[in-house]
């Protein structure tokens, strides 16, 4: 029987730079609170703790909405491929998948379908070079394989 080969890939750059953002987007929108404090001058209006409250509470959402990129991964092994994106994602048999393509000057791999559909996988990103390069190789290795004449 043979071993059941899986891989996982992530991106590491946009990973890294979004942990490292997100703290800073919600720092900097808690400083924009604590700043809005009290008179604007000359009485033209007053911030409540209300407003800063408001104010920490959009941080946070944009905060959240920048590590909203670190969500991309793709997991594969020798019967279908799973694909999580920023937004949405699939779990996709590899019989219906035609090619995996990592053209240049696209940003992230490209899944295509027997329907001539395309599907991203943003968890393989050109930013990542040499690793992404593996990534679409093992990818493109298990697509091989399941395609061998004889499996089922």
């Amino acid at each position: 029987m043979p071993s059941a080969e899986s891989v996982t890939i992530r991106p590491r750059k946009i990973r890294r730079v979004c942990w490292v953002l997100a703290p800073v987007v919600l720092a900097c929108f808690v400083a924009l609170a604590i700043a809005l404090r009290g008179e604007t001058g000359e009485g033209a209006g007053v911030f409540q703790p209300s407003d800063q409250i408001a104010m920490i509470g959009l941080g946070v959402l944009a905060a959240t909405a920048v590590l909203l990129f670190t969500r991309p991964k793709v997991t594969a092994d020798q019967h279908h491929i799973k694909i999580q994106n920023v937004i949405g994602g699939y779990d996709l048999p590899w019989q219906v998948v035609r090619a995996v393509r990592f053209e240049r000057g696209n940003p992230w791999l490209t899944l295509e379908l027997e329907d001539d559909d395309v599907v991203a996988v943003m968890a393989v990103q050109a930013a990542d070079k040499e690793y992404a390069v593996a990534g679409a190789r093992a990818l493109r290795s298990l697509l091989a394989a399941a395609h061998l004449p004889g499996r089922s």
